[in-house]
């Protein structure tokens, strides 16, 4: 059976797609493919091959134009099963399955509570379009021979519209970020990696260094180039070691250094129910997770005492977990040793891709 992942916003080291389903698939015996568009060149990888159709010249060139071409290359691979990524690939989804394709779509995020936080659409349509999009989403969703969801909080919206929904989480991969250091080796620094973006707390993260006397690692792409530049005119911002985007083997020599990792995101729509893949793989590396006080994050930080949960608009508190944890390094390492348990009893991805191959084998019979 020859599977095909689709997507137009996803570039070709994402982990989620390139790190654990892909490799996932391939070791199974499944013949796999993929189609991105982000610039790099059409590439052979072990045991599959990336086609690239070019970055788009802008959001709405990709949005408007661009899924026209992934709909074209898709009919062109003729696969037998496609496994699409972005919202904005519905329509190919439902293209193909009209073509007697079978087809999935794995929603990574909450689209419609994501788009009521979107910077780049203007406030006034926000809810409108947030709204227009739930609909046109939940009749696609119906249509579509199978449903992957990234949290049990978006399956439970799908389950109702496609029975053929199954939840997978994003958790990690045992061990591949858990490089061996001493706890007497790390230095007395922070971190966190990921996308840099206001919602997720950048500035919080920046002006909570005014308290704290120690570093923030900062690694990632941002979202914007002003946000960069804000950050860069903080006081604080002397603390910051601003890393750019790394690949994951200098992602896991950061963990190993750091005391703790920073999941400061604010209490948006899409933020509070979700179950971001940071805060487990802060876990399998061993160190404590500082977290925003969501009450499901509290559930799985807290209560698993694993990490400290704080208000993420209070730049203040957040200095007051970091220095907790850096004065009292056994709390901290205790805390990182219970999060590398739990990744490994429960929150790990090897549990998690059983689940996927079982979906891909119903396709078989």
């Amino acid at each position: 059976m020859q599977i095909c992942h689709l997507t137009s916003v996803h570039h070709r080291d994402d982990t989620r797609i390139f790190v654990k389903e892909i490799p996932a698939l391939i070791h199974a015996g499944f013949g796999v493919s993929a189609v991105v568009s982000d610039g790099k060149g059409d590439e052979q990888r072990t045991g599959y091959k990336i086609y690239d159709l070019g970055k788009p010249r802008n959001r709405a060139n990709r949005i408007l134009r661009h899924k026209s071409k992934v709909l074209q290359k898709a009919m062109e691979l003729d696969a037998d099963v496609y496994h699409f990524h972005d919202p904005e690939l519905i329509p190919a989804g439902l293209h193909l399955t009209k073509k007697g394709k079978k087809v999935i779509y794995d929603i990574h995020e909450d689209v419609p509570r994501d788009m009521l936080s979107k910077d780049w659409i203007p406030g006034i349509f926000r809810s409108i379009i947030a709204w227009c999009f739930e609909r046109y989403e939940n009749r696609a969703a119906g249509k579509l021979q199978a449903l992957i969801t990234a949290t049990p909080f978006i399956s439970k919206r799908f389950k109702a519209l496609n029975p053929n929904t199954i939840n997978i989480n994003n958790y990690p991969i045992i061990e591949e970020l858990d490089e061996a250091a001493s706890w007497s080796e790390k230095d007395k620094a922070v971190c966190y990696i990921g996308e840099i973006t206001r919602i997720r707390g950048a500035e919080e993260m920046v002006e909570a260094m005014d308290y704290v006397n120690g570093k923030l690692y900062l690694a990632g792409s941002y979202e914007v180039e002003s946000l960069r530049g804000k950050l860069n005119e903080m006081a604080s911002h002397s603390k910051v070691e601003d890393m750019g985007y790394v690949d994951r083997k200098t992602y896991a020599s950061i963990l190993a250094k750091s005391m703790a990792g920073l999941v400061i995101f604010h209490p948006e729509s899409n933020h509070i129910n979700a179950r971001p893949n940071k805060i487990f793989e802060y876990m399998s590396a061993g160190i404590p997770v500082i977290g925003s006080n969501f009450p499901l994050w509290k559930e799985i930080l807290e209560k698993d005492e694993c990490g400290i949960c704080v208000d993420p608009l209070q730049p203040k508190e957040i200095a007051g977990a970091i220095n907790q944890l850096f004065d009292n390094p056994e709390l901290a390492e205790k805390m990182g040793t219970r999060g590398r348990y739990l990744v490994r009893e429960k929150y790990n991805w090897e549990q998690e891709k059983n689940k996927l191959l079982e979906l891909y084998k119903t396709f078989e019979k």
